[in-house]
């Protein structure tokens, strides 16, 4: 009986409506975990691995994701997915090539690298220090990166001869071409791995684990990025490392929220301080700090704190806080609060309803018409 495969999405732990990206990084961080130099003694690791890749090259295609949404594996039918079951680990990791570096590869210099960081909005205003574990696809120990096993030699490619291209010729007469491709015996390397490193299986890579601290300035805006540099994975054919890109996210905070360099907080205050001025306490990034509510405020009033902000990026220089008033009007009053609301009512000749005529003994008044329903 065959086995039926997993949901693609539940292999990579991503939503159906991921976007790209999270399927990208979502799939680095399977394929590094479940590789099999670093499980060698689970047998489920290959296994596991595979069927990421499996899931990735289905879901990274925009045609083939949309032809398995709406049919399933059945959709996927004829469409042209490798066999991963029976391919080599080191054929995988070249078929994806910079993708499971998770970043991006100018010409063939290493990876870039991704991770995200949360501060929060008082780290923003004093920057703050972050010590990062990883895991970055790095230089074989065994082989030192070059893929063949100890003591053997690359051998120059003898469909290029060493060159890692090749020149085919189409078309005859006037209409006679050369056209030079990358080689397809080496991929363009130039040279063939004869006898594989047992450690990494020819590819010279191998996933290791890394710690690195990083600082991130005060004034940093949500999605931004800290670049260290050199700390991506190795490129190619001794090319330079890529780096790590440290995405910043700013944790929300319970009363104050971001605009620019500028903090909004809603405070709410009562009919009576409104009306009459009052002194409150308001939350800011420094502790608690007094303001004064000035006479006949109005709802939304929007009142400043000097400095009370966060840093800019360049300047250091703090923005301000901005208090929005929330007037709030009582649900409930106690007797002597609606005595004194109704006096004072009475001295604005504002018209309100009376207190002992309900909603209910008006409506019956004026069904029966002894109230004038024009």
């Amino acid at each position: 009986m065959a086995t039926s495969k997993r949901d693609y999405y539940d292999v990579l732990g991503v939503a159906k409506d991921a976007a790209p990206d999270d399927i990208k990084r979502a799939f680095r961080k399977l394929a590094l975990k479940h590789h099999p130099d670093r499980n060698r003694d689970d047998a489920e690791a290959e296994k596991k691995f595979k069927e990421a890749s499996e899931a990735y090259e289905a879901l990274s295609d925009p045609a083939k994701r949309q032809a398995y949404d709406r049919y399933g594996h059945a959709g996927l039918s004829g469409a042209g997915l490798h066999d991963f079951a029976g391919m080599r680990i080191d054929d995988i990791f070249s078929m994806f090539g910079d993708l499971f570096g998770g970043g991006r590869r100018g010409g063939r210099g290493g990876a870039d690298l991704e991770i995200d960081i949360e501060l929060t909005l008082a780290e923003v205003v004093t920057g703050a220090e972050r010590t990062l574990e990883f895991a970055r696809n790095d230089y074989c120990d065994e082989c030192g990166g070059s893929g063949a096993a100890p003591g053997s030699k690359k051998q120059n490619c003898p469909t290029c001869g060493g060159y890692g291209q090749v020149e085919q010729s189409t078309g005859f007469g006037f209409l006679f071409s050369r056209v030079v491709t990358v080689c397809p015996s080496c991929a363009g390397r130039g040279t063939l791995i004869v006898n594989p490193c047992r450690q990494c299986r020819g590819s010279g890579r191998a996933p290791k684990e890394r710690v690195v601290n990083v600082k991130v300035p005060a004034g940093i805006q949500d999605g931004q990025a800290v670049r260290i540099r050199g700390e991506g994975e190795p490129g190619e054919a001794g090319m330079g490392r890529g780096d790590l890109l440290c995405t910043v996210h700013i944790a929300p905070h319970p009363f104050l929220e971001r605009h620019r360099n500028d903090l909004v907080c809603r405070m709410p205050i009562s009919l009576t301080q409104a009306a009459l001025g009052a002194k409150v306490e308001v939350p800011t990034l420094d502790g608690r700090a007094e303001l004064t509510i000035p006479r006949g405020t109005q709802y939304g009033t929007v009142l400043r704190l000097p400095g009370q902000g966060l840093p800019d990026l360049r300047s250091g220089r703090r923005g301000d806080e901005l208090v929005q008033v929330v007037i709030e009007i009582p649900k409930k009053l106690t007797l002597e609060q609606e005595r004194l609301l109704r006096e004072f009512a009475a001295t604005e000749d504002e018209s309100v309803l009376p207190e002992s005529k309900s909603f209910f003994d008006r409506l019956k008044d004026y069904f029966s018409g002894t109230t004038n329903n024009k």
